[in-house]
């Protein structure tokens, strides 16, 4: 049995362990929604409206593609090694800032403290494990933060212009309502340059992967659509 097989049944696991937290919490917001008389779409905007919750969905989908065997677009992007450790910064981002800026605001128990522990200290720790021991080291240069950068910055004006609309903020360090636009303001930009050392930090670390980590990729690298099409009309073997 190779390396990338021994892996296999750890990221199948950690997969399926993202993708049990994303739905617990999606059943105990829809509860709490429905107990406060706003209903089922009511739930559905506030469970999505979490970076903490569309960064696991990032993660639950980058484990997942990387057991698929199939061919598309959406994989071969959720599989590249640059677009993985995108990901790695945004979930890492998730567990220290909970840790750092929420955690002591309140007492989750019972269900609610499993989720919270699966989505902020959990899931983080097994995706940067994954992204260590199963993805291949990238050529990413220290440009690549800048379109990293895009997805905080638009969920940032997302929740931002949300809260100027609705009044409802989804984390206190962002309430523009209480804190004023610009200490809101100076808070996501904090934030954001957290992100962007951790994201320096990761392009560090990267540097000390071998090439021995990329044999324990889970995922033998494919060729993209237009390469496997190229392939076919030159005559090429196709991919197995």
């Amino acid at each position: 049995m190779t390396r990338g097989h021994r892996f296999k049944p750890f990221v199948a696991t950690s997969a399926a362990l993202g993708w049990m937290a994303l739905a617990l919490q999606f059943y105990l917001s829809l509860q709490l929604s429905i107990a406060h008389g706003k209903g089922v779409f009511g739930g559905l905007v506030i469970y999505f409206s979490f970076f903490t919750i569309l960064t696991n969905f990032l993660v639950a989908l980058a484990l997942t593609a990387s057991l698929l065997r199939i061919r598309s677009r959406g994989i071969e992007f959720l599989t590249r090694p640059g677009v993985n450790t995108g990901i790695a910064a945004s979930i890492a981002l998730v567990g220290i800032a909970y840790a750092l800026l929420l955690q002591q605001l309140w007492h989750p128990e019972g269900l609610q403290l499993v989720a919270d522990m699966l989505l902020h200290y959990v899931m983080p720790s097994l995706f940067l494990v994954y992204w260590w021991v199963a993805v291949p080291r990238a050529e990413a240069r220290w440009t690549s933060i800048f379109a990293w950068m895009l997805y905080p910055v638009l969920y940032f004006v997302y929740a931002m212009t949300r809260g100027a609309l609705f009044g409802v903020y989804p984390y206190p360090f962002i309430n523009a309502a209480e804190l004023g636009y610009g200490q809101a303001l100076a808070n996501a930009l904090e934030v954001l340059m957290g992100f962007v050392a951790l994201a320096l930090i990761l392009l560090a670390v990267e540097r000390f992967k071998g090439c021995a980590t990329s044999s324990f990729a889970v995922r033998k690298h494919l060729p993209s659509l237009p390469q496997e099409r190229r392939s076919r009309n030159e005559g090429g073997d196709d991919v197995q």
